[in-house]
């Protein structure tokens, strides 16, 4: 019986350890669920003004609408399109009706779209706010002088046009897209792997479960 009470203990805790990861997996996984289900009804709520200056980023994914017209001036992004291939996200400046100045987020261009001219030109836009944070240590500098960025940093860029630290996503354009395909914000770039991760969990705890198993009965086996 001593040669087999540790090997006991110690497969019970670890059995018990793993199934606990497994639920705190699940429990994330709800968490998860109920996320997505809230950010999916403020993309697709009513479209509403927008804010007032000094906005922040409690205000991510509400849907909003703005009149006014491009500048002319804009910033893309090294991306891709699935069925497309590499192109560019074109980020430009807005003057609003109003007279504010934001950052859009038009849409992609084919990598062949890039250079094509985008005069300034009155648009009616529907979309949401995001504040992506896609930029870290491992990104390159923007290439200043020919105007690409490899991500979206969105205090650097407003700097660069000149414009407010806002910047709206347009899923519907109305005027002149001048070649730009809207990207509308979704849920799908949103990673929810929690029942991958509990599953492979529980299987862990199964595994070692049966090796627990296997070795209580060599233990015994060896003693008879």
């Amino acid at each position: 019986m001593r040669r087999i009470v540790f090997p006991l203990i110690l497969g019970l805790a670890g059995v018990a350890m793993l199934l606990a990861l497994g639920f705190w997996q699940l429990d994330r996984l709800a968490w998860k669920q109920t996320m997505l289900t809230e950010i999916s009804a403020q993309i697709g709520a009513p479209p509403q003004a927008l804010p007032p200056p000094g906005a922040t980023e409690a205000l991510k994914y509400l849907a909003v609408t703005a009149t006014g017209h491009t500048t002319g001036t804009e910033l893309v992004v090294l991306t891709g399109m699935k069925d497309v291939g590499p192109g560019y996200e074109v980020i430009s400046a807005f003057e609003t009706a109003e007279g504010r100045r934001i950052l859009i987020d038009r849409g992609f261009v084919p990598e062949a779209g890039r250079r094509a001219p985008r005069p300034a030109v009155p648009l009616v836009l529907t979309g949401n706010l995001h504040w992506p944070a896609e930029a870290d240590t491992y990104t390159p500098a923007p290439d200043l002088a020919a105007g690409v960025w490899f991500a979206r940093d969105l205090p650097a860029m407003a700097a660069a046009l000149g414009t407010e630290p806002l910047l709206l996503v347009a899923a519907r354009v109305e005027g002149d897209a001048q070649g730009v395909i809207p990207v509308p914000i979704t849920i799908a770039a949103v990673r929810n792997q929690h029942l991958n991760y509990a599953i492979t969990w529980f299987l862990l705890a199964l595994v070692w479960s049966g090796m627990t198993v296997f070795l209580l009965w060599r233990i015994r086996q060896k003693q008879f």
